[in-house]
């Protein structure tokens, strides 16, 4: 299921926001399409589910501004490019699982979500 956002939000261009079993411990993913996949168990208009969108929107902002990208077995933030491999991404040393509040481009995205 598909819901087409027919308008900008701050400058983000959404292509669709599809309902899509994302993977398991995993809510939501911002595609380089400019797409956002949701977990079916996730209503859109609620809070929590505001809160999902937000986030996501951060780093389909982040990816539209050239600031962040990915493919799958690596995640560049600024002029850094991380390692990543089985869910995890080495940051700083250390794997951490993909999502985790550690990496900068999280904070960014977690931060938007206050904005619900």
């Amino acid at each position: 299921m598909a819901f087409k956002l027919g308008n900008e939000q701050r400058g983000i261009k959404t292509s669709a926001i599809r309902k899509k079993n994302v993977g398991e411990g995993t809510i939501a993913r911002a595609n380089m399409d400019g797409s956002i996949d949701v977990d079916p168990s996730v209503k859109l208009n609620s809070k929590f589910g505001k809160r999902v969108i937000k986030h996501e929107q951060a780093h389909l902002g982040q990816m539209q501004s050239g600031r962040a990208a990915y493919g799958d077995d690596w995640v560049r933030d600024g002029n850094k490019t991380y390692h990543r491999k089985d869910g995890k991404i080495k940051y700083n040393g250390a794997w951490h699982k993909e999502g985790s509040s550690v990496f900068p481009w999280e904070k960014r995205a977690i931060k938007a979500e206050k904005d619900v």
